[in-house]
């Protein structure tokens, strides 16, 4: 089978014969134990793969509390869209040298595959599983961490990794009042979601690859960074290449004491060959769950899995980092009060009038963001002129008086775009738009270049909303091979590097923290506050906002963040998020008159604490201009 070399460190066939082989490499040893057994050993965890193959017992050792041991099931199952895989037998564990580290091999039969086999390379941060199968196929999911068993007997089916963890904590923020989720509890982490209910896990898309878990109960509203946690925090990990992230979502999926992580590839990732999936690092003792993330973007950035910033924080202009004024909630607010849907109040006029007071009130923002609905067509971008006569003036003005304006973009709009540039459905109705036709590249670019460059509208930048419409479903065909996260990057990447060519300083702000989408934006936003299609969608905002904002930290150190302002639940959640803005990262005001939700109105205590906190973040940004690492500027 390509990929591996089967022959063994001293010859022998590893079968219970007792003779053993060491492997050290720096902080990792591995060994035959004996009875066809492999002991692996490191600082931080040591590992028995048992003789039949099929387990690895995964110790944390941190010297100090007794953990219990996670029970990995090895084979995984890697499903066609027409046959599952089931396993048939499974061969003794192998030590093998390659690369860096020790890795052991476990090879089995599939029903699916002609050859399969599982991987494991022993780092000091912990073993790095990879699953690898040879034949011909279309992926409908994968299966990590888990296995179908088909030995005949007693215990066939699936078997999920056992564990006693009592606490799961996800990057990728689900239900606003908590913080952490109970391990016997789903968490998804990938490129779609929306309100619906069970699929309201849409605020970052996609959020790190990556899950933390501990064997202690803590409360789900507190804080995991500081909460006590003596057991210790695991990480489930996942990197590739984001090329090869070709599934649309990663889901742990908890069992009866137990767990497996799957894939949802839908059909889209063909296999002509050898066919490798995505590794999953297993790594205990971490003090807390960011802790953990920074060491999971450490780890993709040393294999080549992430990306950097495309601008500095030294060579970032100034006026990235000035108070903002999105004008969502004020549109909605204004919905509230005249009856009229809030993208149709995305107005010239309206704009104005919420600038204007705002100045009364002594806010000037240093960038304004044009909100939903500016422009005629999603899909064609071209400014209404009953709304918006002569943007590009406006525009023009704006900048004369020292602002800068973005201009709000949906991502993978299909409103006036031609049926055959998207991506559709099986009897042809179109889905989105499909980075992968050249022509639907073509009509990004142009879009873009219209809005951006000097000879066109002049905007400064794209606030990009709705990544989470990323096309999912099995029926539906594209142009290209690439789909899932890998599909939404590739979308993201055209954007951003027409929208730099049409203007180099131009700002992207995206609400994707995963550490490959750093070099296809510029900012992260923190995204709404609360999910207001949930029956109580009443939250405390500051909690929420402060995990991702630490979660956007930990990923994608060096870019900034959008606090976002909306929604806030009430005046007080939203004065309470007010007043610690600063602290997380550029302010961004998205009211004018009243919160829009409950209708009660700002007062003049309210527009001082915005002028005080505007005038204390442009203080942490002058500090770190002049080499203060303090603060999140």
């Amino acid at each position: 089978m390509s990929g591996t070399d089967s022959r063994m460190l001293d010859g022998t066939a590893g079968d219970g014969t007792g003779m053993t082989a060491d492997v050290t490499t720096g902080a990792v040893r591995v060994r035959y134990a004996g009875g066809g057994v492999v002991e692996a050993e490191a600082d931080r965890w040591r590992m028995t793969v048992a003789a039949d193959g099929q387990t690895a017992r995964l110790y944390a050792r941190d010297g100090a509390t007794a953990h219990h041991p996670v029970e990995l099931q090895l084979p995984g199952a890697l499903d066609r869209t027409d046959r599952s895989d089931e396993t048939l037998s499974v061969e003794a564990p192998e030590l093998e040298p390659a690369g860096r580290w020790p890795v052991v091999t476990v090879r089995r039969r599939s029903s699916a595959w002609l050859r399969a086999c599982t991987r494991v390379e022993c780092t000091p941060e912990g073993p790095v599983f990879t699953w690898e199968v040879e034949g011909e196929g279309a992926l409908r999911q994968s299966l990590l961490l888990g296995q179908r068993a088909a030995y005949g007997g007693r215990g066939g089916g699936l078997r999920p990794s056992g564990h006693a963890w009592h606490t799961l904590f996800t990057p990728n923020p689900g239900p606003p009042r908590r913080l952490t989720r109970g391990a016997g509890e789903s968490a998804a982490v990938g490129a779609y979601g929306d309100a619906r209910p069970g699929r309201g896990h849409w605020f970052f898309t996609p959020a790190p690859l990556v899950l933390a878990l501990t064997e202690d109960r803590l409360d789900d509203t507190a804080d995991p960074a500081g909460a006590q946690a003596p057991h210790g925090w695991w990480t489930l990990g996942l990197g590739a290449p984001v090329r090869d992230l070709t599934f649309t979502e990663l889901t742990y999926a908890p069992s009866d004491g137990g767990f497996h992580l799957a894939l949802a590839y839908e059909g889209h990732t063909r296999v002509d060959g050898l066919h490798r999936s995505p590794s999953v690092m297993v790594s205990p003792g971490h003090p807390d769950p960011y802790a953990g993330l920074r060491a999971h973007r450490a780890w993709l950035e040393e294999r080549g899995w992430s990306a950097r910033p495309r601008t500095a924080p030294k060579e970032r202009p100034a006026w990235w980092t000035e108070p903002m004024f999105c004008g969502w909630g004020a549109q909605m607010g204004r919905s509230r009060e005249t009856g009229r849907s809030a993208p149709s109040l995305s107005t010239r006029a309206e704009y104005d009038t919420h600038l204007a007071h705002l100045r009364s009130r002594g806010l000037v923002p240093g960038t304004v963001v044009i909100d939903d609905k500016w422009q005629e067509q999603y899909g064609s971008w071209r400014p209404d002129p009953a709304a918006w006569p002569d943007l590009g003036g406006w525009i023009a003005d704006h900048h004369a008086g020292g602002r800068r304006v973005l201009l709000w973009w949906r991502a993978w709009a299909i409103e006036g775009v031609p049926d055959e540039l998207c991506v559709r459905t099986a009897d042809g109705r179109p889905v989105a738009l499909d980075p992968e036709h050249p022509k639907a590249r073509d009509l990004l670019a142009g879009n873009i270049r219209r809005m951006l460059s000097r000879d066109g509208l002049d905007a400064d930048g794209l606030k990009i909303d709705f990544t989470a419409d990323t096309p999912t479903g099995e029926a539906l065909s594209g142009h290209g091979e690439l789909w899932g996260i890998a599909l939404l990057h590739r979308y993201l990447e055209i954007v951003y590097e027409a929208a730099k060519a049409a203007k180099p300083d131009a700002l992207i702000v995206t609400h994707t923290p995963h550490p490959a989408f750093a070099g296809v934006t510029d900012m992260i936003r923190l995204n709404d506050m609360i999910r207001l299609d949930d029956p109580d969608p009443y939250a405390p905002v500051v909690p929420q906002m402060r995990h991702r904002a630490a979660v956007v930290n930990a990923a994608c150190p060096g870019l900034p963040v959008d606090t976002d302002d909306w929604c806030a639940p009430d005046r007080d959640q939203w004065r309470a998020y007010t007043a610690v803005k600063d602290q997380l990262g550029v302010p961004a005001l998205y009211l004018s008159t009243h919160v829009d939700r409950t209708g009660e109105p700002l007062e003049d205590i309210d527009y001082a604490a915005l002028r005080r906190l505007w005038a204390r973040w442009q203080g942490r940004v002058r500090n770190a201009a002049a080499g203060d690492t303090g603060g999140t500027a």
